[in-house]
């Protein structure tokens, strides 16, 4: 028990990390306490975006006074955590029991414990942060759309993708890669104060693609954060960069980039998003949802049409893990968030737990020690793609709660080289033990090593839609 939640040991253990308790089988364990208990009642929690639209999940908890009704406020809290990284959202409607809405009420106000998020979130969406508390029945039923994504791969096409680590760039010619190039960034990119410095990058890259091509019809950028009309609201490769100094010379940089070649149509997505796409168009499948391990942890997803959601689908800050003691997101200042986990920090913390000595060096280039470790038959360093792949499978248990799907792509830095094979192989096996009723209806899928490596710049050149 923590916090009032039952925390079931996972039956496929990350070899380097046994205090980890997965959200999955803690949601399912109190899933399985509320029906048992005949005492369940109903929990409707409703998110409101900026453009109007909402996003609602309705659930169960325990009635007021149950027996396991302490459990309520943990899960709610975990439960609207998620929903608010994973759809995003402004104001928050909460209907069942009043004191699980008066909790989340406290916790999202200001000097609250998830005051971060109601702080961001309100940024995001140039809105006061808001928590309702009314009745299940009261709470709005989902309203909102999908639009279509990508997909254009006529003409001289550009892709650039970019992460913390490094940036790719792709020149493409009806749909044929005909270039790419991975650079790693020369200094920690979110230390630069000076947004100078990062469109020099971009736009010599954006150049060096252009060299191949005849001529250049469209720019489509992938990079982490969040993107409005092709503007940068939040985006961790900037944090350096002083708020004034973001609103002059970094809304519009991707923008900049495009004109500094002419006036070339651009779109900049998340990476996320564009990691789904990526995954849809390989398969040519829908109901996709792409992971990237790369320096964070970014998701996008495809639905069942084809289309993308509004929604943020920023995985990195979503809690798969409930132990009350799990590492801490310096950032949000929570504990349990993706990143920790699905990603080089936690390829880094694995290593360190599990005695390998790495140098002191950029996150990027303590990775490669650790694949080249795992290359030479390192088992301290296998066991770090064994933990991951655990943490992956559980993960995904998680995320089918959230999406509907039928595909899971797993791309990123940490996928590629030997490491890949390892994670994938366990997370199958998580699946497998745990989740046996998702093995025939999620298939998991390691792109080849050029398509984890660039394949988010291609899919990145299919963004803009050119007329003729």
């Amino acid at each position: 028990m923590s916090n009032g939640l039952n925390l079931p040991l996972p039956r496929v253990a990350p070899p380097l990390d046994a205090q980890f308790r997965p959200a999955a089988i803690a949601n399912r364990a109190f899933r399985a306490a509320v029906s048992r208990s005949g005492r369940g009642v109903p929990l409707a929690v409703a998110l409101e975006r900026g453009d109007g639209s909402i996003s609602t999940v309705r659930t169960e908890v325990f009635a007021s006074g149950a027996d396991g009704a302490e459990q309520n406020l943990p899960y709610a809290e975990r439960l609207v955590k998620f929903l608010l990284w994973q759809r995003g959202g402004w104001r928050v409607i909460v209907g069942g029991p009043p004191e699980v809405g008066q909790h989340l009420q406290r916790a999202y106000a200001a000097g609250g414990i998830r005051a971060f998020d109601a702080d961001f979130m309100g940024g995001v969406y140039e809105h006061p942060f808001t928590v309702e508390v009314t009745d299940a029945d009261r709470v709005p039923d989902t309203r909102e759309g999908t639009t279509p994504l990508g997909r254009h791969l006529d003409g001289c096409r550009i892709g650039l993708d970019v992460g913390a680590s490094d940036y790719k760039v792709a020149a493409v010619v009806d749909g044929e890669d005909v270039f790419s190039e991975e650079t790693v960034w020369d200094a920690d990119p979110k230390l630069q104060s000076d947004p100078v410095y990062h469109y020099e990058r971009f736009l010599g890259a954006v150049r060096r693609a252009a060299e191949h091509l005849p001529r250049v019809d469209a720019i489509g950028v992938s990079s982490a954060g969040v993107y409005i009309d092709n503007r940068v609201r939040v985006a961790s490769v900037f944090r350096g960069v002083p708020k004034d100094a973001f609103e002059a010379q970094v809304a519009d940089i991707y923008l900049e980039v495009g004109r500094a070649l002419g006036e070339i149509p651009l779109v900049a997505v998340n990476d996320g998003e564009v990691a789904a796409l990526a995954g849809s168009m390989a398969l040519e499948a829908n109901a996709v949802l792409g992971i990237a391990l790369g320096s964070s942890e970014a998701g996008g997803y495809v639905t069942p049409e084809g289309n993308i959601t509004g929604w943020l689908n920023e995985l990195a800050f979503c809690p798969i893990d409930y132990h009350p003691e799990a590492p801490l997101d310096e950032w949000s200042g929570d504990r349990g968030a993706g990143v920790q986990y699905l990603s080089q920090v936690g390829a880094i913390r694995l290593a360190t737990a599990g005695g390998l000595e790495l140098p002191d060096a950029t996150p990027a280039e303590r990775l490669v020690v650790i694949q080249d470790r795992h290359a030479a038959g390192d088992e301290r360093a296998r066991g770090v793609f064994e933990s991951i792949g655990s943490y992956l499978g559980y993960a995904i248990a998680h995320y089918a709660g959230f999406y509907d799907l039928q595909h899971v792509l797993i791309l990123g830095r940490v996928t590629s080289r030997e490491g890949g094979p390892v994670i994938e192989a366990q997370a199958v096996r998580v699946l497998q033990e745990e989740f046996p009723e998702l093995v025939g209806t999620i298939k998991l899928h390691l792109p080849d090593e050029t398509s984890r490596r660039v394949g988010q710049a291609v899919a990145a050149a299919s963004l803009p839609y050119v007329s003729r």
